[in-house]
């Protein structure tokens, strides 16, 4: 049974729904409640986490640090994700994410673009700001696919 499968299941059990559809929202309805932890993906088992997270009430000041949390996601779920991203912003919260998928992207606040050679090359800050300024940095390798998502 997958979690989507679970989500119809217990329709009827309100406190089970909840947090069942919290896993849905960040993209994990294909997963297998009790499936190993070893077979999750990185950005899968961020997600779980970021999942527990948003059970909790939020008071705001925390810091989230996510490392390529759409790793693997259908473009559908990357939206759901960034939704419940935005929604911790909203709390109050900080949240930063390193992350190459242009649709997460093109929908922060605030981005640093490191290149070329980022890793372990070290790289170094090529372009800094909203979304669009980036986008127009002719420095920028990013910039023509950022652009591209920003209509």
């Amino acid at each position: 049974m997958t979690v989507d499968a679970a989500w119809e299941f217990f329709a009827d059990e309100p406190p089970l729904v909840h947090s069942i559809d919290v896993l849905r929202q960040v993209g994990l309805g294909y997963l297998r409640p009790g499936q190993a932890a070893t077979e999750l993906s990185g950005g899968e088992a961020q997600r779980i986490k970021l999942a527990t997270e948003l059970q909790r009430v939020q008071h705001g000041n925390t810091l989230y640090v996510l490392d390529e949390p759409t790793t693997g996601l259908h473009p559908a779920n990357v939206e759901r994700l960034v939704t419940q991203l935005d929604g911790l912003v909203g709390s109050g919260n900080t949240v930063i994410v390193v992350e190459h998928d242009m649709r997460a992207v093109a929908g922060s606040d605030w981005m640093i673009d490191i290149g070329p050679g980022a890793g372990e090359e070290g790289g170094r800050v090529v372009a800094s700001g909203t979304p669009m300024d980036v986008s127009r940095a002719a420095e920028s390798r990013t910039s023509p696919y950022l652009a591209r998502f920003l209509g």
